[in-house]
């Protein structure tokens, strides 16, 4: 009944209804005039039939309309009523399909603006945490500078110690920062050759001096002209994050092996380590941001991995981690030169 009100109020209805039957009324004069009575009454009950159809047409069309609009205030209340369902063949199926595709569009788009809250949160939360620990730090090392008995051997490591927090806070940000640029993504990956042996030494020359300081041995083994499509800088970027996590593990005198090479279908880079390996547990979590694994450094933070698989993965890379046999762990890229 109250769709039925609804209808005879619309101002379109009305418009219609005024203007059917003044033609009704013309129509029956002009037909007086031209036929006679008889025939008017012929030309008017006629032209009333095809009045009734047309107005119980408008009727059905007001009342799926009506449905529609319910339905999509319904949606709009509560997140788990059910999409609009397909109706008949026409012009209402067709708007039912755009707007079955428009709900479900926003749905996600709200489903993802969720997750990115909770992500956004998480991470403030971990940052939070991981800056107010080598603040908190720097300021009890400050204090002890400003006793007047310190001697200078103790001023000097306490300010070693200071400078190492820095470092570590300036990593943080950096590695936060460059993680951001790749989220939101604004950060342009060229898509140029890029040759394995150029990218394992640029990588080799980031960790150069660590290694050296531990006596970690490098060796490589890269097929002639092996190469894949990507971004040097950013390559250079994961595969050193990936090294300066091998180093962590790797024991002194221990080793890190290089290896490159290409197929048809993906470039194939293998970096292994002699080191204690990746605890079973560890293993699916590695690449999660701001995990630290039972082996991990104590100045680790845990976005070097993390960031390292982002990179790889805007290049249409792939990147897994395993267990040796023999011990250590190897952590296998792929360039695809399709999309996989």
């Amino acid at each position: 009944m109250v769709i039925i009100m609804k209808f005879i109020r619309n101002p379109e209805i009305q418009r219609e209804f005024l203007a059917v039957i003044f033609l009704l009324a013309a129509a029956g004069l002009v037909a007086v005039i031209l036929i006679g009575v008889h025939g008017a009454a012929g030309v008017m009950l006629t032209g009333l039939v095809f009045a009734c159809l047309h107005f119980l047409s408008a009727w059905l069309r007001y009342r799926k309309i009506a449905w529609m609009s319910q339905n999509l205030d319904e949606i709009l209340l509560d997140d788990s009523v059910a999409l609009l369902q397909e109706c008949e063949e026409g012009e209402l199926a067709i708007l039912y399909s755009q707007l079955g595709k428009l709900v479900r569009r926003f749905r996600q788009q709200n489903s993802d603006l969720k997750k990115d809250r909770i992500l956004l949160a998480d991470s403030l939360a971990d940052i939070s945490h991981q800056i107010k620990t080598p603040l908190t730090s720097i300021h009890l090392l400050l204090r002890f500078l400003e006793e007047e008995e310190i001697t200078l051997e103790r001023r000097c490591e306490i300010s070693r110690e200071i400078m190492q927090l820095l470092e570590r806070i300036n990593w943080l940000v950096y590695a936060l920062l460059k993680m951001s640029r790749l989220d939101a993504g604004v950060a342009v990956m060229k898509s140029e050759k890029v040759s394995v042996q150029e990218l394992a030494d640029k990588a080799y020359g980031l960790v150069a001096v660590s290694m050296d300081i531990r006596g970690i041995q490098w060796s490589t083994k890269i097929a002639d002209n092996a190469s894949f499509y990507g971004d040097l800088p950013w390559s250079v970027e994961a595969v050193g994050n990936i090294l300066k996590n091998a180093i962590e593990h790797v024991p002194e005198g221990g080793g890190i092996f290089f290896s490159g090479e290409e197929n048809a279908i993906y470039t194939e880079i293998r970096i292994e380590d002699e080191g204690s390996g990746i605890a079973p547990e560890d293993l699916p979590h590695l690449f999660e941001r701001f995990y630290r694994g039972k082996g991990s450094d104590s100045q680790s933070i845990g976005i070097g991995l993390p960031l390292a698989q982002k990179i790889i993965l805007g290049q249409n890379g792939t990147i897994d981690v395993r267990n040796r046999e023999q011990g250590g762990a190897v952590f296998r890229i792929r360039f695809y030169k399709t999309v996989v």
